[in-house]
C-alpha cells in the first residue's frame, strides 16, 4: 500500500508536495515546498506567532524546528530513485546550535544519501535566513514496499 496512493509515477516535487498536503500538521505549520530532487527535498516554513516557544525572545520552539525536519527528511526517503511506497520515522537525532532568528522563516534541506532493503538513512539541515545552521538531524526510517 502506498503512503500517498496515485504518487508512483509523479515527478519528486508533485510527489513532495503532495507528502505535505496530505499530513494535517505540516499543512498547520504552513509548511511549503521549495525544491525537490532524487533524494533531496528542501521544505521551508514562515514564522508565526503561535509557534514561538519562548515570548519573550520571539524564538521559534524547538518542536516546531524538529516537525518540519521530520517531514522534510521523510519527503526525501519518499523521492529517493527506489522510491519507497511508505516511510515512517525510526530514529531523528537533533542537534539544536543556535535558535532560528525571531521574525525569520526556517528552512530545511534534507537528503536520503544511503537505503537498504528496509533502512533508509537520512541527513539534514536547518537554516534561517542567515548563513549558519540553526540545527542539524541525521535519522533512519523505514522503506516500505
Amino acid at each position: 500500500m502506498e503512503l500517498l496512493p496515485g504518487t508512483a509515477s509523479l515527478d519528486e516535487n508533485a510527489l513532495a508536495r503532495a507528502m505535505i498536503e496530505v499530513i494535517p500538521h505540516a499543512s498547520a505549520l504552513g509548511m511549503e515546498l521549495v525544491e525537490a530532487g532524487p533524494g533531496v527535498v528542501e521544505i521551508a516554513m514562515p514564522w508565526r506567532e503561535e509557534f514561538v516557544g519562548d515570548p519573550r525572545t520571539g524564538v521559534l520552539h524547538g518542536g516546531v524546528i524538529s516537525a518540519l525536519m521530520d517531514t522534510c527528511c521523510g519527503a526525501a526517503v519518499l523521492t529517493h530513485p527506489d522510491r519507497p511506497a511508505t516511510t515512517a520515522t525510526i530514529d531523528l537525532r537533533i542537534d539544536y546550535l543556535r535558535s532560528a532568528t525571531s521574525g525569520q522563516r526556517v528552512r530545511t534541506r534534507a537528503e536520503c544519501f544511503h537505503m537498504t532493503r528496509s533502512v533508509a538513512f537520512v541527513r539534514a539541515v536547518a537554516h534561517d535566513e542567515g548563513e549558519s545552521p540553526v540545527a542539524t538531524a541525521t535519522g533512519t526510517f523505514t522503506v516500505g514496499v
